[in-house]
């Protein structure tokens, strides 16, 4: 039996610690010391400064020390806990495999394994796995949630499926939260449920729960400073995008099949493209808005997210073609020809793109162009994207402030930071600007329904995948301009836009998913979801 380290100190009882050799378990506690303590230093140091250094855990897999140091800095502390026993097995001379089970003081138990080497006379660690204690909810994700939190009110082709509604839309007896714990608070429980809602419950979907929302919609990047920010279930340590950021983190990882969203700027297609998802955002006015909680009724809308895109083409199918649905009057989106095999390039868009993601949008065209049966592809200019982005940000500020300015005057500090900012220069648009940016709306919107008339418009959805999460305020908000300027467009069209996860990229954290984007004509919404699966078959 190897005698232990007095710097040992509290594993001194842990079970199975007197046969790990003192050095290697000093190495251990001082490991374990810093998690305790949020040491992010000691924590890079103990992990061994190598590109092959690896971390799992259930989010998914870090290679790399670079990339396990940036997802450390977004993670915090971890919740008090004492290691409970440690079992050790010796893989070579200069190696030992460590496995330890966590006893955590609020209940539960964890269980961290870790390949530990000596190199260079110290004791590092080069491959860990992770698997925490069971999570009853996540908060960032969900306010409400059940198994199910309501069944399917019918069977049809949605049988067996969940879906997470954004915490916009209204349900029987259920107050509506906005994303924003004093709008909860002071909120009425609602009468009715959001035909959207309906539809999906009558489809044979039932109800898994209510999700987080960046607060009233106003933003892209997914974090709320008052729930946190929900995890990206493609790149663990990023942003998960906004604003539905709960359904789609919900859908990512695993935990529903469907989340029902609303897209006013690309709340639907920016959290698609950073965790891999299909996303849809409908043509205007399609899907009626009653029972959601409205930021800019010119331009908001309601979609879907999900996994895969045969599910998506269920719900699309179901919500948007049959003769019994609740929220639509008449089968507009039906869709019943195909699109045209035939693409426009948005050159703005692609110049504003990072220079990763216009190499793999050049390779996607390129494999495009040399598959049997291939589209005709072409280039076009829309103009300065600039032109787009600055007069949709006044006509929706100058909504959303109509909306929600009472309230905001009302409650003055009860919003984070980047949102309060957002609904203060709002409160500053006048009548005249928003006239004059009205005017030039009109304008582009005739021109880009034009362009869409008998092509397809395609273009990456975002510049690039999803920021860190350790980027501060001013990089998000830089990345938040450069992102309208790119999803502005097919809102100000009305049309519909789907997100489609076709491109990988390399990112600070590893692979990490950027969407393609495709824009088609107004209400050929199902078409284009059969169109997308067209490319996504002939990429495969």
């Amino acid at each position: 039996m190897t005698e232990r380290s007095d710097s040992a100190g509290p594993l001194s009882g842990v079970r199975g610690a007197s046969e790990v050799p003192p050095d290697l378990l000093e190495a251990f506690w001082r490991y374990e010391r810093a998690i305790m303590e949020d040491d992010l230093d000691v924590l890079d140091d103990s992990f061994a400064d190598t590109p092959t250094t690896m971390r799992g855990d259930a989010a998914g897999l870090l290679v790399g020390h670079d990339a396990i140091s940036a997802f450390r800095g977004t993670r915090g502390g971890v919740p008090a806990r004492r290691i409970e026993r440690l079992e050790s097995r010796p893989l070579g001379e200069d190696a030992v495999l460590l496995v330890s089970i966590s006893r955590y003081a609020a209940g539960g138990t964890g269980l961290q394994t870790q390949l530990w080497q000596k190199i260079d006379g110290r004791w590092l660690i080069t491959v860990a796995h992770v698997t925490p204690r069971s999570q009853p909810l996540d908060r960032s994700v969900w306010r409400n949630v059940g198994d199910p939190f309501w069944h399917a009110q019918a069977e049809g082709p949605l049988n067996g499926l969940t879906f997470a509604v954004k915490d916009l839309f209204a349900i029987q007896g259920r107050r509506i939260g906005a994303g924003n714990p004093t709008y909860l608070r002071h909120a009425r429980p609602e009468g009715t449920t959001a035909p959207a809602v309906s539809d999906l419950l009558f489809g044979g979907a039932s109800l898994r729960g209510i999700a987080r929302t960046d607060e009233f919609a106003y933003s892209i990047a997914g974090d709320n400073p008052h729930y946190g920010t929900p995890p990206n279930g493609a790149v663990p340590g990023a942003l998960p995008g906004g604003s539905s950021n709960g359904p789609a983190s919900a859908v990512a990882t695993g935990q529903t099949e469907i989340g029902l969203a609303t897209d006013t700027a690309g709340s639907i297609r920016v959290p698609a493209s950073y965790q891999g998802l299909w996303g849809l955002r409908t043509t205007h006015n399609l899907v009626p808005r009653q029972g959601l909680l409205p930021l800019a009724q010119s331009f908001d809308t309601i979609g879907w997210l999900t996994r895969d895109s045969a599910t998506l083409q269920r719900v699309a199918d179901w919500c948007l073609a049959y003769d019994g649905s609740a929220s639509t009057e008449r089968v507009y989106g039906s869709s019943g020809e195909d699109l045209p095999w035939r693409f426009l390039v948005v050159a703005e868009a692609v110049e504003a793109a990072e220079p990763a993601t216009r190499e793999a949008f050049g390779a996607l065209l390129g494999q495009l162009a040399d598959a049997p049966g291939a589209p005709e592809i072409r280039t076009v200019n829309i103009g300065d994207l600039d032109r787009y982005y600055e007069p949709f940000r006044i006509v929706q500020g100058a909504e959303a402030w109509r909306n929600n300015g009472e309230w905001m005057r009302e409650h003055p500090g009860a919003t984070g930071a980047a949102v309060a900012e957002r609904f203060r220069a709002a409160s500053e648009i006048t009548r005249e600007q928003e006239t004059a940016a009205r005017a030039e709306l009109s304008q582009l919107r005739d021109s880009l329904r034009e362009l869409v008339a008998d092509a397809v418009l395609i273009m990456p959805t975002v510049p690039g995948p999803a920021p860190m999460r350790t980027r501060s305020g001013s990089q998000v908000d830089a990345v938040r301009a450069a992102t309208l300027r790119m999803t502005t467009p097919a809102a100000i069209g009305g049309l519909p836009s789907l997100s489609a996860p076709l491109m990988t990229v390399m990112s600070q954290l590893g692979p990490a998913p950027v969407g393609v984007a495709l824009i088609s004509g107004e209400g050929t919404d199902i078409a284009l979801v059969r169109l997308a699966r067209r490319i996504e078959a002939l990429l495969a």
